[in-house]
This record gives C-alpha cells, sequence and structure tokens, in this order.
C-alpha cells in the first residue's frame, strides 16, 4: 500500500510566540527536521496549512484537523492508502513508531496525536465531523474512530511548545 507523508504545520505557535515551523535548531528549521524524520517512511511528504502546501480543509484555521482533512483527501485523489502524520515541530520519527502505528485503523502516539496514522479512506467521515458544531479537538476525533492509541514508554518524543523548550531541546540517538 501507497503510503503518504503529512506535516501539519498550519498551527499558530501562539505560545511559541512566533512562527515554529520555521524556528531554527541545528542548522535547520524545525519544518525541514520533521519533513526529513518522516521521509525515510513514506513514498512522499506534503506540507499541510502552509503557503505552497496543501491548505486546511474545509477551510484555515480548524486546528491539526483541517491539515489532516487537506492531506486525507490528497491521499485518497492520488492513490495512497493512508497517510502518516508528524507535527511541524517533531525533528525525530523512529522507524520503530512507523511501523507500529500502521496497521487496521486510525492510531496515533499516546502524548503526542500528531504522530498518528490515518486511513484515506476517513476523508468522507474526517468533513462530515468538520461539519459539525463540536471542537474540532484531536481528541473527539480519535474517540468517534475508535483510533488505536500506541503507548511506548521509550518513545518520549519532544514537545516544543515554547522558545525555552528548543533551547533545551537534547535528542538521545
Amino acid at each position: 500500500m501507497r503510503l503518504l507523508g503529512a506535516v501539519l504545520a498550519g498551527g499558530r505557535s501562539s505560545r511559541f510566540g512566533g512562527d515554529k515551523a520555521l524556528a531554527v535548531w541545528k542548522g535547520r528549521t524545525l519544518l525541514e527536521h520533521a519533513v526529513a524524520s518522516l521521509a525515510p517512511h513514506v513514498e512522499t511528504v506534503v506540507i499541510c496549512g502552509r503557503e505552497g502546501g496543501l491548505a486546511d480543509r474545509p477551510a484555515p484555521d480548524m486546528g491539526p484537523l483541517g491539515g489532516l482533512n487537506a492531506a486525507l483527501h490528497h491521499a485518497a485523489e492520488q492513490g495512497f492508502g493512508a497517510v502518516l502524520t508528524t507535527g511541524c515541530d517533531m525533528p525525530v520519527y523512529p522507524a520503530e513508531l512507523a511501523q507500529a502505528l500502521a496497521g487496521t485503523g486510525a492510531a496515533v502516539l499516546k502524548g503526542q496525536q500528531l504522530m498518528g496514522y490515518w486511513p484515506a479512506s476517513l476523508a468522507p467521515l474526517l468533513d462530515a465531523h468538520l461539519a459539525q458544531d463540536n471542537s474540532r479537538s484531536i481528541y473527539g476525533w480519535l474517540e468517534r474512530i475508535g483510533a488505536r492509541i500506541i503507548e511506548r514508554p521509550e518513545w518520549v518524543l519532544p514537545n516544543i511548545n515554547r522558545p525555552e523548550d528548543l533551547a533545551g531541546l537534547i535528542l538521545k540517538p
């Protein structure tokens, strides 16, 4: 099955105080790190929610679900069976994680819900979910579709919400 990679990069970064995707760590932007870390696990990578990438669907400012919806529809239109996602602030994507997420139905990493696996067939259901009056919370979406939650304590991945989180970022090999 063909697998599309999608970096969800349309957030406001309000706690970060600027465009988090363009923050530099080790000589490259966080967005560049996210794309590079996801690329080995998929056929191709798209960026969602940013100029030059896939526009959030059905409209901007819908949070990560708008970017995920754009990726799911793009995947379905281009013949991909599923989408592997990450956030623009995730500079690593362990190979073991990609393997653990893939399977039957949607799955996310506990504590990092943007790191997920989503069958492209979920596109119409996400359209319907976003058309309803709800908080557009990723947690509500996960509950609605019965997503698997993968819990692996060895995959404690960085959570970069503020400049000091980035400044103190040290990844273990």
